[in-house]
């Protein structure tokens, strides 16, 4: 049987507004196996963003449950929460946050110093391995303010994956790019899931971007359609 790495059951998302309340999300379910590259699809104001925040424990539903590796994650204490986005959980944004300072490779070995791992040769092995699936090999000892955005995209990817986390979430990783570079970057995230056996989970409204998952999750008005 399949193995499920997110599970999610009757997500209620309510938030108070003047004179009531506003239902981001209305009783959502979701399962996504072990390895699966889904894409969580929506409008601006879809309910995209607030699924994905309680999915990776940013926030809290109202109602339901959410299962990661088969654990009830909201009924985790602050710490243990922290530790499990820390260690368990990679994040990819919009903005790619990377360090100005450092270059590539130090960027990526930061996420690996942040995850407690301590550093050596096999750590510094593993930057390089995942600065090369990105397609940045030669690129290692640039600073960010010498490569393009889609090469920073990339870094941030593999900063992402270099502690061999269970999940990862990427909040309109492409927003920014071109059609081109976005579609690179999607296969980039493809391609990371099916070598490490990392599930992905990516929010985009881009159409043109679908082809890439496994899976397609959409959502309209806080409710899923797909």
């Amino acid at each position: 049987m399949e193995k499920k790495m997110i599970e999610g059951r009757g997500i209620v998302r309510a938030f108070p507004v003047p004179g009531g309340e506003f239902t981001a999300l209305k009783g959502i379910d979701v399962d996504i196996p072990e390895g699966c590259f889904a894409i969580l699809r929506g409008r601006s104001g879809s309910g995209k963003t607030t699924l994905m925040n309680i999915l990776c424990t940013l926030d809290d539903p109202t109602k339901g449950q959410v299962f990661v590796d088969g654990e009830d994650i909201h009924q985790l204490k602050a710490m243990e929460r922290e530790n499990l986005r820390r260690t368990k959980m990679g994040f990819v944004f919009q903005s790619v946050s990377l360090i100005p300072s450092l270059n590539a490779f130090q960027n990526v070995e930061f996420a690996l110093r942040m995850s407690g791992a301590k550093i050596n040769k096999e750590t510094n092995a593993r930057v390089e391995e995942c600065l090369k699936m990105v397609g940045l090999g030669a690129r290692m000892t640039h600073m960010p303010s010498e490569m393009s955005g889609g090469e920073q995209q990339r870094v941030a990817i593999a900063r992402a994956f270099v502690h061999r986390p269970k999940i990862i979430f990427a909040d309109e990783p492409t927003a920014e790019l071109d059609s081109a570079m976005a579609a690179k970057v999607t296969e980039t995230f493809r391609m990371m899931s099916k070598k490490e056996g990392i599930t992905v989970l990516m929010t985009t409204h881009d159409v043109g971007l679908m082809g890439a998952a496994d899976m397609i999750i959409e959502l309209e008005n806080g409710e899923r359609i797909g």
